[in-house]
């Protein structure tokens, strides 16, 4: 039988690497040819290639391209990765905004269809609003006091609960969907959001530390008070990069003064815990949308991220719909 051999340009090789991130450590395990695939003392075969496109997350196809496509970001990249620069997206980074943008369509069709108004709040400031005004009017949107809580645990369950009551999907992971060997870094992102004037959403990297996290998910809600969408890296000690990202910043910090110093640091990661990651507004919009008839069970695992009946029936009677 013919082994087959394919020829890659080094410039793809590369890129493929950087795009998963991996270490030199990690690359040299994971693909011990790799320099004499560059350098042109091997050539792969097709099996070693197709390996190494599933290793590194990279679409098959891309590596046969003359040179390293440019991936956009699909929203405005507000990072300044403490004024650092930032480098080009990873895999991770740009399959979990896909998927939160597939999630959010769906959730928008259940929510229109169901009859949702335009959120008033959405767009309802711009940068030239006073940060404190700014700050008060999420205070009051979402009902916050001054109470103690117990743990930041509980303090970010008890505001994602508050911004999912006024319409804002909320979604906290620290892994690609529910693959556990594909962690997001917070080095990279701390969280992102997608403005829609029915069904915003945002998303908190859960491998950041409990207080960066309730920092970010009011950070990425002064990005919905200004009806913009934005991919952040949420520091409460920044003080360069963009007018909008320390605008946020600022109204974050203001809006969290009355809960207890919240910003001071924790030791700690939010749980993966499946309604945590899909966020319980979209995990009932697709529980019932399946029962119903109005969307296959197939595409209901495949949104809620499980291949078992028994999970989904699990999720269904956590949200009250079973």
């Amino acid at each position: 039988m013919t082994t087959v051999r394919v020829d890659v340009e080094p410039d793809l090789l590369g890129w493929a690497v950087r795009r998963a991130r991996w270490d030199e450590e990690t690359t040299h395990r994971r693909a011990p040819r790799l320099d004499a695939w560059v350098t042109g003392a091997a050539r792969p075969t097709l099996k070693q290639i197709e390996k190494f496109a599933a290793d590194t997350h990279t679409p098959f196809g891309h590596l046969f391209l003359p040179e390293p496509p440019v991936e956009n970001l699909p929203i405005p990249d507000m990072r300044t990765m403490r004024d650092a620069g930032v480098d080009e997206p990873s895999a991770e980074l740009l399959e979990t905004i896909y998927l939160c943008q597939r999630r959010q369509d769906r959730y928008r069709d259940e929510v229109i269809n169901s009859g949702a108004s335009p959120l008033g709040f959405i767009g309802s400031a711009t940068l030239s609003t006073p940060v404190e005004e700014a700050a008060a009017r999420i205070r009051s949107t979402l009902h916050l006091d001054g109470r103690s809580m117990n743990s930041r645990s509980e303090a970010m369950t008890d505001l994602i609960a508050r911004a999912e009551t006024i319409g804002v999907l909320v979604m906290v992971n620290g892994v690609v969907d529910a693959d556990t060997h594909r962690r997001l870094d917070p080095e990279e992102f701390r969280g992102f959001v997608l403005a829609d004037d029915v069904a915003p959403l945002i998303f908190v990297n859960g491998a950041d530390t409990k207080a960066a996290q309730i920092f970010t998910l009011v950070h990425e809600l002064a990005h919905l008070w200004l009806g913009r969408s934005a991919l952040s890296d949420a520091d409460t000690d920044a003080r360069g990069g963009q007018d909008e990202e320390r605008w946020c910043n600022q109204v974050a910090a203001k809006a969290l003064v009355p809960l207890n110093s919240l910003r001071d640091e924790w030791d700690g990661t939010y749980g993966e815990d499946e309604l945590d990651r899909l966020g319980r507004p979209f995990t009932r919009a697709v529980v019932s949308s399946a029962l119903e008839g109005r969307t296959t069970y197939r595409d209901a695992y495949r949104l809620l991220g499980t291949a078992k009946h028994s999970t989904f029936e699990d999720l269904a009677e956590k949200v009250g719909v079973a």
